[in-house]
């Protein structure tokens, strides 16, 4: 069952591409044809897209893996903010901050800075700086906590980047190329779909037709998790059942060397008491 429709996406006005003139011509697969100036989306191939889409992020969550999600544009920020929180992601919607793949220990670095700078406010350290340092610092903690504080929970690399207009995010998409991440994007008739793993065909600027997209995707990723909590719970239940049944078997085989020590032990005296009860030889 595909996970959204041509008339859902039709009313999200996830159809509207950009001008002609302004059109990249690797994008001509996923156009349908032209209306005033301004390509229209084939979204029957979008509907398609995007449940190869969903169905990738949901063995990448269900695996355990971080899913990296990319929107720094203005109408986007709060839609990618709410969407990546609720499958608990991480996100990036002010600027992407250069090597942040590619320079991942130094990203890592910064965000450590940001934990220390909590933890000497907390213990009194900074208590006696005066005001223009203690301004200082907590300046420096704001700038931090705006640029990296979503990426908090991102101690690895993430096993996929799930990218808003990838022509905007380009720096994004060579760093994830580079490592070899596959990068999910919604791409729309300007931009260059060929670095670009998990194409969605879409206008990637109207609000509606990103949240319908995100929804979609994210509803998947949610399934992921929730079958590996699942999967989780399965094998500590069949790890319970093998110690119980262990643990129940462990008593026999104690008792079984113990019986063969006793008959080991009563075989000499046997021995013997038959001897003296056999007659002497003449």
């Amino acid at each position: 069952m595909a996970r959204t429709n041509f008339e859902q996406l039709l009313q999200a006005g996830c159809h509207f591409g950009h001008l002609k003139r302004k059109w990249n011509p690797a994008m001509a697969p996923y156009i349908y044809t032209e209306r005033n100036g301004i390509h229209i989306i084939d979204l029957h191939k979008t509907v398609i897209k995007i449940d190869e889409a969903a169905d990738a992020l949901k063995q990448i969550a269900k695996s355990g893996k971080k899913i990296l999600f990319v929107a720094t544009k203005k109408q986007t920020k709060e839609i990618i903010a709410e969407k990546a929180q609720s499958v608990g992601m991480p996100y990036v919607t002010e600027r992407w901050p250069g090597g942040m793949l590619t320079n991942f220990p130094t990203i890592r670095k910064a965000v450590k800075k940001m934990a220390n700078i909590d933890k000497l406010m907390q213990d009194g350290t900074y208590a006696n700086l005066s005001k223009r340092e203690l301004l200082q610092v907590t300046r420096q903690r704001a700038k931090l906590e705006k640029n990296l504080g979503s990426i908090v929970d991102l101690t690895r690399l993430p096993s996929a980047l799930f990218v808003v207009d990838v022509m905007k995010e380009q720096i994004a998409v060579r760093e994830a190329n580079r490592l070899g991440i596959p990068v999910f994007g919604i791409v729309d008739t300007n931009s260059e779909p060929k670095n670009i793993d998990f194409v969605i065909p879409a206008n990637d600027d109207a609000k509606d037709s990103v949240e319908i997209i995100l929804s979609a995707c994210c509803a998947a990723i949610n399934e992921g998790i929730e079958e590996r909590k699942v999967e989780k719970a399965d094998e500590k239940a069949a790890d319970a059942q093998a110690e119980a049944e262990a643990a129940e078997k462990a008593p026999r085989q104690a008792r079984r060397p113990r019986k063969a020590a006793e008959e080991a032990a009563e075989a000499p005296v046997a021995e013997e008491a038959n001897a003296e009860e056999a007659p002497a030889a003449e």
